[in-house]
């Protein structure tokens, strides 16, 4: 009997509207906006603890919050933490004190992120560490905007290639390029010597960053 290896690729396209949402900059305002509402949000929350010795300096803040999350309250009472696993995770940073760093560390991303989304630089990137802090503090229990924010985050995540058109992204994502796909600071390294420019000789070609 014998046996059958397949080995064809399948590739499966985009719809139409995905591949125009994600993919072209004539919808990049869209994202601009988005970009806008999640980086001020983080900004305005990072910048106002910035002045607060409670979370740049003893960390005792964010001492509080940990505190509150791990907490298991009587029955029938649920527990903010639903997973043990984090709760453990959690009160492991207590017992060690690491709150005292780590609320720093928190400050300096929520202004990171939301300087990175407004300017449009990296604006993936920043969305993908947005979202990682959003989905820790759901994890631990807080609602509030973090499900939306977490929500918009993911979709400027799809949108990479074009949701920092209008921004640095525009300038940063050709020079720099990507890991699979070097830009104009590593000479082009992903064209062929003998690559010719669709759009004529008159005109100096950018990989495209799909």
């Amino acid at each position: 009997m014998s046996t059958q290896t397949w080995e064809r690729n399948i590739t499966i396209t985009d719809s139409p509207v995905a591949s125009a949402l994600f993919s072209d900059t004539r919808w990049a305002w869209l994202w601009l906006i988005v970009r806008i509402y999640v980086g001020y949000t983080w900004l305005t929350s990072g910048w106002g603890k910035l002045s607060n010795p409670a979370w740049v300096q003893s960390g005792e803040a964010l001492k509080g919050f940990w505190s509150r999350a791990v907490a298991i309250p009587e029955a029938p009472t649920r527990p903010l933490i639903a997973f043990d696993w984090y709760r453990a995770f959690l009160q492991s940073l207590l017992d060690s004190g690491s709150y005292t760093w780590f609320a720093k560390l928190i400050v300096a991303g929520e202004i990171l992120i939301g300087l990175a989304l407004i300017l449009g630089a990296f604006a993936g990137i920043a969305a993908v560490f947005g979202a990682f802090m959003n989905w820790n503090f759901m994890m631990a229990g807080t609602a509030s905007i973090n499900p939306v924010l977490f929500f918009l985050a993911v979709l400027v995540i799809l949108a990479w290639k074009t949701a920092g058109w209008w921004g640095l992204d525009r300038w940063l994502l050709p020079l720099l390029g990507t890991p699979w796909q070097p830009g104009r600071l590593l000479g082009d390294a992903a064209l062929p010597a003998d690559h010719e420019c669709a759009c004529g000789d008159d005109c100096r070609c950018v990989p495209a960053m799909a």
